[in-house]
């Protein structure tokens, strides 16, 4: 009896092994894989050792630009990081602020020393007492509500790109923080606005900012900016049909489409390229609008006695309107609609 037990443990104990050997059988195609993954993973443990924190490979594969799976559904959702992202942040913190910085400090410091030299455009004769209607309620509500849109978002716009170079050793971070900050929401929800406000514009004063051949005698003398002399013209100078359709029409209406872009990124199947274009000419088309306004609004305040006055009231003195517009003049004193 006890030769029959050890029989049976012998046995168990050959089961136990048979068991065993088939197990390290089955599992050989795993052991013959493993070391080619154990030595990647030397290999890389080995770099983390002799590189902390450098896992080039890794990232190369990741800035490929190549789009990989993923759940989220948007474009580019696939591709981690647009290598072309330090493009556009180069030449956004480097030529458009540099150049953008220098042409919105030397514009305005030009309209000043012209200033300073020539004065303002005083009437050549005297105040009659008798009033002209120049612009209607409406014309001036169009006009004082795009002029105050875009200084909102210019004033916004020069502290988001040029905040962290002129205010952050004044304010530092926090301040700065909390600034661009409230900034930022001003822009963004006054950027739509103010594209209404160009569309109504460009709507408004169409009829009035067409060519006609008495602008031409205005372009041959710069407006009598110059010399001080009497340049006849229609309800409209050349000068403000310049700014009517180059800075208020074209570079509104880039500025206005290229802020609602990136206002409303999910909106249109906008890819992160797209994002980068918008904001360059986002940023170079506000530049440019912003150094022609300073021309713009020296002419309407200190640059000519009583043209405020026009915006202000709606109504202009004789004197002035003879002086500055003389067909415009002449066409109401006819009884005529006064627009071309």
């Amino acid at each position: 009896m006890t030769t029959h037990a050890m029989r049976g443990q012998r046995g168990g104990w050959l089961a136990v092994l048979l068991l065993a050997l088939m197990l390290w059988v089955t599992a050989l195609p795993l052991h013959a894989a493993e070391p080619q993954h154990g030595s990647t993973a030397a290999d890389q443990a080995e770099r983390q050792v002799e590189r902390p924190l450098n896992n080039a490979p890794v990232w190369r594969a990741v800035r490929s630009g190549e789009e990989h799976f993923t759940t989220a559904r948007s474009p580019e959702a696939g591709v981690l990081i647009q290598s072309e992202g330090n493009t556009w942040r180069q030449v956004r913190n480097g030529p458009i602020t540099l150049y953008g910085g220098w042409l919105l400090i030397l514009v305005p410091s030009a309209i000043l020393l012209f200033w300073l030299i020539k004065g303002t455009m005083k009437l050549h004769g005297a105040r009659t007492g008798r009033t002209m209607k120049r612009f209607s309620g409406f014309e001036r509500f169009v006009h004082w509500g795009t002029a105050i849109s875009f200084l909102l978002l210019a004033v916004t716009g020069l502290a988001i790109l040029f905040g962290k170079h002129v205010l952050l050793p004044l304010i530092g971070h926090g301040g700065l923080g909390l600034l661009l900050n409230a900034g930022k929401l001003v822009h963004n929800y006054v950027g739509p606005l103010f594209g209404i406000f160009v569309v109504l514009m460009f709507l408004t004063f169409l009829r009035d900012n067409v060519w006609r051949p008495i602008d031409a005698m205005w372009i041959r003398r710069a407006g009598g900016l110059l010399d001080g002399g009497h340049v006849p013209s229609g309800r409209f100078n050349f000068g403000e049909k310049t700014w009517f359709w180059f800075g208020v029409t074209f570079l509104g209406l880039t500025v206005a489409i290229s802020g609602l872009i990136m206002d409303f990124p999910n909106l249109g199947e906008w890819t992160r390229s797209d994002m980068q274009t918008a904001n360059i000419v986002h940023a170079i088309g506000s530049i440019l609008m912003l150094a022609l306004a300073f021309g713009h609004i020296y002419m309407g305040t200190l640059g000519a006695e009583g043209a405020y006055e026009a915006m202000k009231t709606g109504y202009v003195d004789e004197t002035w309107a003879r002086e500055h517009h003389e067909q415009w003049y002449h066409d109401i004193k006819a009884g005529k609609s006064g627009h071309p």
